[in-house]
């Protein structure tokens, strides 16, 4: 399949069944808010890094976890019942998604200067959250994501204090729940997400929560 090259003169994504079998979709175009929205009401998502022009993917496959199935394992249990765990919402985006560039910089830097200029325009438009957790009055991590209608889209996490981002995804999956939220969206599998309740969709079947999650966004 043919990698499709993206004008900036319209914000028009090809098909997702389109992408390659990596998932790879388009290149070029920008970061502007109201590109990121429809990419992401397409199941496509940008990932890049500053040695290359935007890619935007959108993977035979998705991870995702379902608000009300978040898994808590029993040593995580004890761990709440044993310290004062909270999480704040937008305490300090662009602090929290700078905390999230740290962290991931020594695995390969994707949280570039455009990438923070363009998810802290989506923040003041609306659509994008920082959630950070507290251990015991004790900043101890956090992630933030993007969110349209009832869904969620986690694009990275961190940890200051052992289990802090743990805490972050817990209390935000019960919150969420209580809002009506169709998934969290992880992208990509990996084990401590798995560990967590995380599962993998097709694309079919993610556009469809898609869907479903973008329209009831629309009743409220």
């Amino acid at each position: 399949m043919p990698v499709f090259r993206l004008s900036k003169n319209s914000i028009d994504f090809p098909d997702p069944s389109l992408a390659e079998s990596n998932g790879l979709l388009a290149i070029g175009g920008d970061l502007r808010v109201e590109r990121l929205l429809a990419a992401y009401q397409n199941s496509i998502f940008p990932w890049y890094d500053e040695d290359s022009p935007i890619l935007w993917w959108s993977p035979p496959e998705r991870f995702i976890i379902l608000p009300k199935d978040i898994h808590i394992s029993h040593s995580m249990r004890k761990f709440f019942k044993k310290h004062d765990v909270k999480i704040e919402i937008n305490r300090d985006f662009s602090d929290t998604m700078h905390h999230c560039r740290m962290v991931h910089k020594c695995e390969g830097e994707w949280i570039i200067d455009e990438m923070e200029e363009a998810y802290g325009a989506l923040h003041r438009a609306g659509y994008a959250m920082g959630v950070e957790s507290f251990i015991d009055g004790k900043m101890a991590g956090g992630l933030y994501g993007v969110v349209i209608g009832k869904c969620f889209f986690g694009e990275s996490m961190f940890t200051e204090i052992e289990n802090g981002s743990k805490v972050a995804l817990i209390l935000l999956a019960k919150m969420l729940e209580e809002e009506g939220f169709v998934f969290i969206d992880c992208q990509f599998h990996t084990d401590h997400l798995e560990s967590m309740g995380g599962i993998t969709v097709n694309r079919n079947e993610y556009i469809k929560l898609l869907k479903k999650g973008t329209a009831e966004g629309e009743k409220k």
